[in-house]
């Protein structure tokens, strides 16, 4: 279902509280709007602090998402101690 909202006389227009809550959108946050042909699109953007934007990278979180399935699947050890890691990485 669409929701409307006016634009005001300084440009401000006020997004709707079912918008901003699917879109998981909160007051202060930024969004990026961008001109695609005849349409104003609303992207979400969330500000990464610079010594972490490494872990949003693609690599980063396709690397992620196969140490997940691997840990779901149960292709983890256990080690109790450093030496016991670095023995068993010293044997592959």
């Amino acid at each position: 279902m669409p929701a409307y909202s006016k634009v005001t006389r300084h440009g401000q227009v006020t997004l709707p509280a079912s918008v901003r809550k699917e879109l998981g959108i909160e007051e202060g946050d930024l969004v990026e709007i961008e001109v695609v042909d005849d349409r104003a699109v609303l992207m979400p953007k969330k500000l990464v602090d610079k010594s972490q934007a490494y872990f949003w990278t693609k690599g980063w979180q396709e690397a992620e998402r196969e140490a997940n399935e691997d840990i779901k699947a149960g292709r983890v050890k256990t080690f109790a101690s450093v030496d016991e890691l670095v023995k068993d990485l010293e044997q592959e």
